[in-house]
């Protein structure tokens, strides 16, 4: 019998944990109910990176809400890939568009968004936002309404 989570290679190993910037890291399963439309929502508090500037540490929490085709995020593989934007310089809304690619290539989900709740510093918080939903289908049109009402 073929165990479907076979190809994962991360969980119940020891974790390592990269120093840079590592999208090679995420990896995917097969979703069992790709007929269904439903959200995975991802709640990451401790997300850090650099700025690329001053090279001071940035923190933010990364909501990731997604609507799965065939293949979904593995969670482990997840929390390393953004551990990985630890000693990365980018602004915060680079780091964000950054996800969601990397996220879109892994997947390719029918519809995504990431949201970046940045910390403030020097007095301003920055929370920026990013979606996509697959050309040429409804999730399209989601992706246009959601990001045109988005607050």
């Amino acid at each position: 019998m073929h165990n479907p989570e076979a190809s994962l290679s991360l969980l119940g190993r020891k974790t390592e944990y990269k120093q840079d910037y590592a999208p090679e890291v995420l990896e995917a399963f097969v979703n069992k109910h790709p007929e269904n439309d439903y959200w995975v929502k991802f709640n990451c508090p401790e997300f850090t990176s650099l700025c690329p500037i001053t090279s001071q540490p940035d923190f933010a929490t990364i909501v990731i809400s997604y609507v799965p085709d065939v293949r979904m995020v593995e969670s482990k593989s997840l929390k390393l890939y953004l551990f990985s934007f630890r000693n990365h310089g980018g602004f915060h809304e680079d780091c964000v568009n950054i996800i969601m690619k990397d996220l879109i290539a892994l997947m390719d989900p029918k519809y995504i968004e990431v949201t970046g709740i940045f910390t403030p510093r020097g007095g301003i918080a920055i929370h920026p936002y990013a979606n996509y939903g697959r050309p040429g289908t409804r999730y399209e049109e989601m992706a246009h309404e959601r990001l045109l009402r988005h607050e």
